[in-house]
């Protein structure tokens, strides 16, 4: 029954229509401007921080965060400075710090990451959730594990990604509820990356209908078994005890 219902609340959110949205600007530790798209639905509403892949922008959230709007979330969705263009968006984030002459690596994305949870808890009291997409489902996962303001984490494909640090060794000790999904032939490998957290906190995903796609595009509608990941998606959400 419970199922179901998830099932048919997926097919509603699926349907509706788009959330009005505003690009805002703040500044990340560094002095970088950070670009975001901000979806406000109410006050009273817990946030997600949208992260999106290597190459891509805050475009690649344009079709999802209505549709988590819809779910009653908040969302800030955000150019991470290691990015380029996608759906048409350019990575306003990326511009502003090569013109700064500022570090422009996967590892420096997470002082925009820290900025955009910043942004938020200065203006919301309510429960923040970092969804990532790639190496920034790892960086989200990295934050969650000593940013006690982060709640829950979904993470889309999470890899290891630099030879600087171990993102299987740097989360271990995490704490929060995690929804990690991925395709077929990524599940072995986040499967290990995620394999020292507790599973108490831990909830593992691969689809069974179709391959998947890469990251947080699995959502889109061009996907063929998009609906799959919504429902588990929605699930998650449900279960979570987002007390402030």
């Amino acid at each position: 029954m419970i199922k179901q219902l998830t099932l048919g609340l997926t097919l509603l959110l699926l349907s509706l229509g788009s959330q009005a949205q505003q690009t805002i600007r703040f500044a990340a530790e560094d002095g970088v401007e950070v670009t975001a798209d901000h979806y406000v639905i109410s006050t009273q509403k817990p946030y997600l921080i949208l992260l999106h892949q290597a190459g891509s922008s805050r475009g690649e959230y344009r079709e999802i965060a209505p549709k988590l709007a819809n779910l009653g979330f908040n969302c800030l969705s955000i150019d991470l400075r290691f990015g380029d263009e996608i759906n048409f968006i350019k990575n306003q984030t990326a511009i502003d710090a090569v013109a700064k002459g500022k570090p422009l690596s996967m590892v420096d994305a997470q002082k925009d990451i820290k900025a955009a949870i910043e942004f938020v808890a200065a203006r919301s009291q309510q429960p923040i959730i970092l969804l990532g997409s790639s190496y920034s489902a790892s960086l989200g996962l990295m934050e969650a594990t000593h940013n006690f303001k982060v709640k829950a984490v979904v993470a889309f494909s999470p890899v290891e990604f630099s030879n600087e640090l171990s993102v299987k060794d740097s989360i271990h000790n995490i704490y929060v509820p995690i929804l990690a999904l991925s395709t077929k032939l990524e599940y072995r490998e986040m499967s290990n990356l995620l394999r020292d957290v507790r599973k108490n906190h831990l909830i593992l995903f691969k689809p069974s209908l179709g391959e998947g796609a890469h990251g947080a595009q699995t959502l889109w509608a061009s996907n063929p078994n998009h609906k799959e990941y919504w429902m588990v998606l929605t699930q998650f959400f449900s279960q979570l005890n987002l007390k402030k």
